[in-house]
């Protein structure tokens, strides 16, 4: 019968395990120190060897002449347990046996002795899935468990096995398969088969499977079957992926904001059959290319890229700003996610190509930045060396650096108010941006006076009670202050509450006034004739006698 790949190739001693050697050396230590555990907890994404190691490790500490702690593999024990012919090897998957009887028949047997290997070993795959109840019948015998027992823990969501089972474990943590690992492995591989592959299917391969290795060789069997000679397109073409030429037409097509070519591209991939899904995946790897092409000093240890087409993808990083690339994979990866939970792909998939073709469409501060940076480029280009900036991109009568100037001249000029006075020049150090109101010579009301009591009734108490009774006035750039107490004036100099009170001003009208106070006027006291009379007389020395 025909074994797949991955059941061919599946490695048989620690030494054939790749890309995990932190754990195959710790194992292997322990199998020759006669130190091994009675729990192991193995953790890691699929396809980086967890069953695999948890079936070394059921024959190696069972093997009757292990080899510097790896399975001979010539022993009754090896060959019986690599077989499935002994009953003292025992994998159970958690998925389908994941209730409280499974666990307890489980435990009714583990009390016997084994019948044909030194330990009793039961691998549960897939360990996060055994029901609270199961979790709870399997704690009591791995907190005690016989001599003669050792329990192997293979689970993909560590998160979900209770904390009481990972403190009786020693846990090894998988990591993903290296790329140029997984790379030797495939090539290695076609070697010892009746097809043929080249280097750049083998990284193409390994960059689809997501460093998993079981992934890798489904796949490659699947390329063998589509052709005996497999090169980059036979891989293409047999996963029903995008090549490399329409990942860079997509993104010129985004560079130029040319909606109509990306759908163009989108429409030819859709009638090969290309999964829309995987081709968004691919796009949003090669964006993420672009990021870190943008970020480090030197990406190629995080890319997976043939030199072809890394020099394809810095001359594409060059012509677009990092934070398009940033708010494009952004809208990539919200498209994935509806993508997931939609039966309309091709939809999904081609409104976000036109909002990545469209800037204008999108109104987040990164592409408003974008699109400056890019008329910026454009004017570049022409022969325009000025740089646009924010500021300059201002109505003039909004720009701070345009206000601020204005109110130099003013201040320079020494505007007369109405009463003669001359205007109050503004600190060099008060420098801020400030907008000042064209002087139109109309007193008006300042809206905003109770807000701005308001606000000083909690910042500054005492200036609100002189200025409670006060009205505030405005023309132009002045502000006027009249009535309120007779010590206001004094008080407005002391302090820094003049500038206390403009900055409340400007908080809640955005202005930055001149300070005007007129003094209220105190009430002429009202004088009894008769008492003037009287003073007189008493200035001239004259007797008065009051009754």
């Amino acid at each position: 019968m025909y074994l797949a790949l991955y059941r061919k190739y599946r490695p048989k001693t620690f030494e054939d395990v790749i890309s995990q050697p932190h754990i195959t050396t710790t194992l292997k230590n322990e199998v020759m120190a006669g130190k091994t555990a009675h729990a192991y907890l193995f953790t890691g994404s699929r396809g980086t060897g967890k069953t695999t190691c948890a079936k070394i490790l059921s024959m190696a500490v069972n093997c009757e002449h292990p080899v510097e702690g790896n399975p001979c593999m010539e022993c009754e024990a090896c060959r019986n347990i690599e077989q499935g012919a002994t009953l003292d090897v025992v994998e159970i998957d958690a998925a389908s046996n994941n209730g409280v009887d499974d666990v307890r028949q489980l435990r009714e047997e583990a009390v016997y002795s084994p019948s044909q290997c030194k330990y009793r070993v039961y691998i549960i795959d897939e360990a996060h899935m055994l029901s609270p109840g199961a979790f709870n019948a399997l704690l009591k015998i791995m907190e005690e468990p016989p001599p003669h027992v050792k329990f192997i823990l293979a689970t993909t969501e560590v998160h979900k096995v209770p904390v009481t089972i990972l403190s009786r474990c020693q846990r090894f943590d998988f990591h993903r398969i290296r790329t140029e690992d997984m790379e030797k492995r495939l090539l290695w591989i076609a070697e010892q088969e009746p097809f043929t592959l080249t280097e750049e299917a083998s990284a193409l391969i390994a960059k689809l499977s997501d460093g998993g290795m079981r992934d890798a060789l489904a796949l490659l069997d699947q390329c063998a079957s589509f052709s005996s000679e497999i090169t980059e397109d036979t891989v293409i073409q047999a996963a029903g992926v995008a090549g490399h030429d329409d990942l860079f037409h997509l993104t010129d097509c985004i560079i130029a904001e040319d909606a109509s070519g990306a759908l163009e591209v989108i429409d030819k991939l859709y009638h090969a059959a290309k999964d829309l899904q995987v081709l968004l995946t691919e796009l949003c790897a090669h964006f993420r290319d672009m990021m870190l092409m943008q970020t480090m000093k030197d990406p190629s240890a995080m890319l997976t890229l043939v030199p072809e087409e890394e020099k394809h993808t810095r001359e594409q990083a060059g012509k677009i700003p990092l934070s398009s690339v940033l708010s494009s994979l952004a809208e990539m990866r919200e498209t994935l996610d509806k993508m997931s939970r939609s039966t309309d792909k091709r939809l999904l998939l081609e409104l976000c190509m036109i909002r990545l073709c469209t800037p204008a469409l999108r109104i987040e501060q990164a592409d408003l930045i974008s699109r400056l940076e890019r008329l910026e480029n454009r004017l570049k280009a022409m022969g325009n060396t000025t740089p646009i900036s924010v500021e300059s991109a201002t109505p003039p009568e909004h720009n701070p650096a345009y206000a601020a100037q204005e109110l130099r001249s003013a201040a320079h000029g020494k505007e007369e108010t109405d009463e003669g006075k001359p205007a109050i020049e503004t600190p060099p150090a008060k420098a801020r941006p400030v907008i000042i109101p064209e002087d139109n010579g109309q007193v008006e009301p300042l809206a905003a006076w109770a807000e701005v009591l308001a606000e000083l009734s909690r910042t500054n108490a005492p200036l609100f009670g002189m200025l409670q009774s006060a009205r505030a006035l405005t023309k132009g750039n002045l502000l006027f202050i009249d009535g309120g107490s007779p010590l206001l004036a004094q008080m407005l100099k002391k302090e820094g509450n003049a500038s206390k009170l403009l900055d409340a001003v400007e908080v809640k009208t955005g202005i930055r006034y001149q300070l005007r106070v007129k003094r209220a006027k105190q009430e002429q006291k009202q004088v009894d004739p008769l008492d003037l009379f009287l003073e007189q007389a008493r200035e001239k020395g004259i007797s008065v006698q009051e009754e």
